[in-house]
């Protein structure tokens, strides 16, 4: 079965049904995946973009945000190369008051044994076990 990539747009239709067609079609869409009728591939980037989108332009609140993403992340026929990183990230997100890419940002030097992280930005003073230099 070939898989096929669903871009940022897709979920967006599908989470906020703006447009009663293409939320059905997107809804039909998911349904064979979940069904193992078709394979279906998404980044960490559309992640990341769906995230900013909800939240900036649909006005989503950030709960409501974690609460569709979380739903997206464990979808077991979903495949998403960094799945386990993109879930502890969401996992931070919603812990501190900080945006989703600080947080992932986090998660990815942890998994890779970086405990310093060059940056300007203060948000990286909240993750535990990381501690930030300016340059």
């Amino acid at each position: 079965m070939e898989n096929k990539f669903v871009d940022t747009n897709v979920f967006l239709r599908y989470l906020t049904k703006d447009d009663p067609s293409k939320y059905e079609r997107c809804r039909t869409m998911f349904k064979k995946a979940l069904e193992g009728e078709i394979a279906i591939s998404t980044s960490g980037m559309v992640i990341a973009e769906l995230i900013w989108t909800l939240l900036s332009y649909y006005k989503v609140p950030k709960a409501g945000v974690i609460e569709k993403v979380s739903v997206i992340l464990g979808t077991e026929s979903l495949f998403i190369p960094e799945k386990d990183a993109l879930a502890d990230a969401l996992v931070v997100y919603a812990r501190k008051n900080i945006d989703f890419i600080d947080a992932y940002n986090a998660v990815f030097m942890k998994y890779h044994g970086l405990r310093e992280i060059y940056s300007y930005d203060e948000d990286f003073e909240m993750i535990e076990d990381i501690e930030r230099k300016e340059p």
